[in-house]
C-alpha cells in the first residue's frame, strides 16, 4: 500500500489537524494523525476524544487503506524536508511505513487505523451557515473573557446564541463580560450551547478569511465544517449564566476618548499601580479624565490626566488596570464610549463608531478604591 504526496502541501494539512492532539492522551493512538485513503484522496484526522480535526487532500494512491502514524515523529521529518515529492509505503501486515524522499528513506512504527477511536457523527443535527469573517472576529473579541475556573465550567467557554439569522457570543469570567452579536447568519433554529476554548482557539487558527462555515450541532456536540476540513467538539455540558441581568441598564454618566490614548495611559499608570489589584483609579469630571494608581508598598505612585468628553455627575471609579488595557485592545474603534451609574456598578465599554452589521459590547466590574 503506497501514496505520493508534496511534503510542503502535507505538512500544510498535518499543522491543521496537530492543534486536537492531546498532550496526555489517554490511549497511546491518540499520539498518532489517522491517514484514511479512498478514491486517492487522504483524510488526516487527529482527536484528543473532546476536539476532533479531519482535512483532506488529494494524493497519488494505489488502493484505498487505514494506518495510524505517530504524528511527532512525523510532522518533524515533514518540517526538515524542502519541498518536494515524498513517497509512504505502509506494510500492510505490520503497519510500518517506509517514507522515501530524494534524500533518502526514513522508517517509523505504524500502527492498525482500525483501532484509531471513531469520530462523532453529526447525526440528528440542526445546521446555520456564516461567513469566516465573522465567526473569526466574534471567537477573537469574545475569547479572552473566558474563565479558567474549572469548578465554573460553563464559564470556561464560549456561550453562542443562535437565533434564526443572529448568532450571539457571551464570554465571561465574573470579572469581565464580552458580548458580540451580529445578523450574518443563515439558519431556521433557536438554541444555545457553549464551545469549549480549546476548540474556539483550534478554529480560530483553521479558519479561512473569508469563506462559508456551516456549524452543526446537536445537544452533545458542535460541527464545523469549512473547505476540506471538518472539527468536532464535545460541548459543555452546564447551564449558562444569566448575563443579562448583570448588564445594567440605566447607566446616566458616559465618558467617551480616544482608544489608543486612553489604553497607553492605563499602560503607563498601571506600572505604578498594587501588582495584586493592578487598581486604577478613573476621576472624571466636566472636560478632563484623571488616571491614578498607587502601591502604598513600595510607595509608587502616578498621575495622568487626559482629555475627554464627559457627561454626567463627578465621579470617582476604581478598575483592574489589566482588565482593561485588554478591552482596549480588542475594541478597534477610534473612539471608545464608557457607561457608568455608580462606582460600584459595572461599567460598559462600546465603540462609538456603530457597525450596523455586528455589535460589540464589554462590561468590566468595578474594584474597591484603596484609601
Amino acid at each position: 500500500m503506497k501514496f505520493s504526496v508534496s511534503s510542503s502541501e502535507l505538512l500544510k494539512q498535518l499543522q491543521v489537524a496537530s492543534g486536537a492532539l492531546g498532550s496526555n492522551p489517554v490511549l497511546p493512538i491518540l499520539e498518532d494523525f489517522l491517514f484514511k485513503i479512498e478514491n486517492k484522496k487522504l483524510t488526516i484526522s487527529a482527536s484528543d476524544l473532546e476536539t476532533s480535526i479531519s482535512t483532506s487532500i488529494e494524493v497519488l494512491a494505489d488502493d484505498d487503506f487505514t494506518v495510524a502514524i505517530p504524528a511527532k515523529i512525523l510532522l518533524e521529518t515533514l518540517k526538515a524536508l524542502p519541498q518536494q515529492p515524498v513517497t509512504f509505503n505502509i506494510n500492510p501486515d505490520n503497519f510500518g511505513i517506509e517514507i522515501t524522499s530524494s534524500y533518502g528513506k526514513y522508517r517509523l512504527a505504524g500502527e492498525n487505523g482500525a483501532d484509531f477511536p471513531s469520530l462523532p457523527e453529526s447525526d440528528d443535527v440542526d445546521k446555520v451557515k456564516i461567513n469566516s469573517q465573522y465567526l473569526l472576529e466574534g471567537i477573537s473579541k469574545t475569547m479572552f473573557a473566558t474563565s479558567t475556573d474549572d469548578l465554573r465550567p460553563a464559564m470556561t467557554g464560549v456561550y453562542f446564541q443562535v437565533d434564526f439569522n443572529k448568532l450571539v457570543l457571551v464570554a465571561t469570567d465574573a470579572h469581565k463580560l464580552v458580548k458580540y452579536s451580529t445578523h450574518h447568519l443563515a439558519g431556521e433554529v433557536a438554541t444555545a450551547f457553549i464551545i469549549p476554548k480549546k476548540a474556539l482557539s483550534l478554529l480560530k487558527n483553521a479558519l479561512p478569511s473569508n469563506d462559508s462555515v456551516s456549524i452543526a450541532f446537536n445537544k452533545a456536540n458542535a460541527f464545523f465544517s469549512f473547505g476540506n476540513t471538518n472539527l468536532v467538539c464535545r460541548l459543555i455540558d452546564a447551564r449558562y449564566p444569566d448575563y443579562n441581568a448583570v448588564i445594567p441598564v440605566d447607566n446616566p454618566n458616559q465618558l467617551s476618548a480616544l482608544r489608543s490614548d486612553l489604553q497607553n495611559s492605563l499602560k503607563r499608570i498601571a506600572i505604578y499601580a498594587n501588582k495584586t489589584t493592578n487598581q486604577v483609579v478613573l476621576d472624571m469630571n466636566d472636560k478632563s479624565l484623571t488616571i491614578s494608581a498607587q502601591d502604598i508598598d513600595f510607595s509608587n505612585e502616578a498621575t495622568e490626566q487626559m482629555a475627554c468628553n464627559y457627561n454626567g455627575s463627578p465621579m470617582k471609579i476604581a478598575f483592574n488596570a489589566k482588565f482593561l488595557v485588554e478591552m482596549l485592545g480588542v475594541l478597534e474603534s477610534e473612539e471608545i464610549k464608557i457607561d457608568l451609574s455608580t462606582p460600584s456598578r459595572a461599567g460598559i465599554l462600546t465603540p462609538v463608531e456603530e457597525n450596523n452589521d455586528r455589535e460589540i459590547l464589554m462590561l468590566v466590574m468595578p474594584v474597591m478604591i484603596n484609601n
